[in-house]
């Protein structure tokens, strides 16, 4: 499974695509961030941040997008913005028929670091580990955006294995059922 995780910003929209191998390694395909000038007007700022997650999508064609809920903002307007970010990054999502996954930030951590509450350099270095990156991933937003997809890969590889052991449990009982 390819996926691409995108840390949203009004300044920089980090993303990252992390692919899980069939042996269940975990790869950095690309990753890096959208800059956008905040001189800008914001329909230009959101049009440059579609237009370069569209072209990422076409280029790297993940499975499936992970972005990280709303958690906090300085204030009303600074959420609001963030919230057009997170829109523009869905729809240029669904528009190329790809499924949203939605994490808290505690969620990414955890599944990440081991620990919710984990500080911004743990996640940092816990990414580098788990892709075998020679260096943080700079920008930030970058490494945050890697953390969205590798959270998202563990929670579908969890998903997998819960739908697997309840298959075969059922199986169990129509066996035993039957006999």
């Amino acid at each position: 499974m390819r996926v691409l995780g995108i840390d949203c910003g009004t300044e920089y929209t980090g993303y990252g695509v992390v692919e899980l191998l069939s042996d269940d390694r975990l790869v950095c395909i690309v990753c890096g961030a959208i800059k956008v000038s905040p001189r800008d007007p914001m329909p230009m700022r959101l049009s440059r941040i579609s237009i370069g997650l569209q072209e990422l999508i076409s280029q790297h064609r993940p499975d499936r997008v992970a972005i990280e809920d709303v958690f906090y903002a300085v204030n009303v307007k600074s959420a609001l913005k963030l919230g057009q970010v997170r829109g523009v990054a869905m729809l240029a999502a669904a528009s190329a028929g790809l499924e949203v996954a939605e994490y808290s930030p505690l969620s990414i951590k955890s599944a990440v670091v081991g620990y919710g509450r984990a500080e911004k350099h743990q996640v940092q270095q816990m990414v580098t580990r788990l892709l075998n990156l020679d260096r943080i991933p700079e920008p930030a937003d970058a490494a945050d955006a890697l953390a969205i997809a590798i959270c998202h890969l563990h929670t579908a590889a969890t998903h997998e294995r819960q739908s697997k052991d309840q298959s075969k449990d059922h199986s169990k009982d129509r066996q035993t059922a039957t006999r």
